[in-house]
């Protein structure tokens, strides 16, 4: 058995037009498994879906506002049977608590939280009902492990996704459907560029981390194929940081 191969298996990533759900179609597609790209992008979902057919690959593009429940409902009602669920689609708004707006607040629960329960309660409901297991894999954050300042909102979102992969691991155990969270570290993204064109977010990265490079969207590509393949399959529940050792490490001056 090739542990890293999804060939037979089909997945769907939401939020694959940009960044790290790209990179994780791309993988997966790459991988073997028939991938459904979904975002609302779809111009731009179609482009990266037909280079992948053009290399050989299996990929199609689907039409996916995860913000809007009539949009989940009818995405996954033309779906076929998934073995792979990837929620990526996130957004995130940096400000001080106290100067957060309802409406920024309500738009950050819409995306982030609301329309990932929506998704993977439809999609799961169907692996439940087919027997066959899945495999749920959610993107959470650095803010699904610990706090900074200024993204608190986006902080509660990660942190519920979290606890969301560790109960519904507990739950759906017994269907062999197995949920697990990725936490990226400091990936570069469209969401996050201007905040790294600081020299001094730079430097001060480097200092709090093994290793010291900005990471990119394919540095979490790669857990999130072995998640969906059969080499996790004793492994739920998991919250695992792709972080270049920022959560678990950090560097000092000093030299012996």
């Amino acid at each position: 058995m090739n542990l890293f191969s999804l060939r037979g298996r089909t997945a769907l990533v939401a939020g694959a037009s940009r960044g790290i759900g790209l990179a994780i179609a791309r993988a997966m597609a790459r991988s073997g498994a028939d991938t459904i790209m979904a975002a609302r992008s779809t111009e731009e979902l179609e482009s990266q879906a037909s280079m992948l057919r053009e290399q050989g690959f299996s990929a199609r593009a689907m039409y996916l506002d995860i913000s809007d429940p009539h949009s989940v409902h009818q995405a996954v009602d033309g779906l076929p049977e998934i073995d792979i669920l990837v929620n990526v689609a996130g957004t995130n708004i940096r400000k001080r608590f106290e100067e957060y707006t309802l409406g920024e607040y309500e738009k950050i629960m819409r995306v982030n939280l609301d329309g990932v329960f929506e998704l993977t309660q439809q999609v799961g409901s169907r692996m439940i009902a087919r027997g066959k297991g899945g495999k749920i894999i959610h993107v959470g954050s650095l803010m699904s492990l610990l706090g900074l300042p200024y993204v608190t909102v986006y902080a509660m979102t990660k942190s519920a996704i979290a606890g969301l992969t560790r109960s519904l691991a507990a739950e759906w155990g017994k269907y062999d459907i197995q949920v697990n969270c990725i936490a990226p570290g400091f990936i570069l993204t469209d969401l996050n560029r201007n905040m790294w064109q600081s020299p001094v977010m730079d430097r001060w990265r480097e200092g709090v981390q093994a290793n010291p490079r900005m990471g990119v969207p394919d540095d979490i590509a790669p857990l999130a194929v072995f998640l969906a393949g059969p080499g996790s399959d004793y492994i739920t529940g998991q919250v695992i940081a792709v972080d270049g050792g920022y959560t678990t490490t950090a560097v000092w001056p000093f030299e012996p």
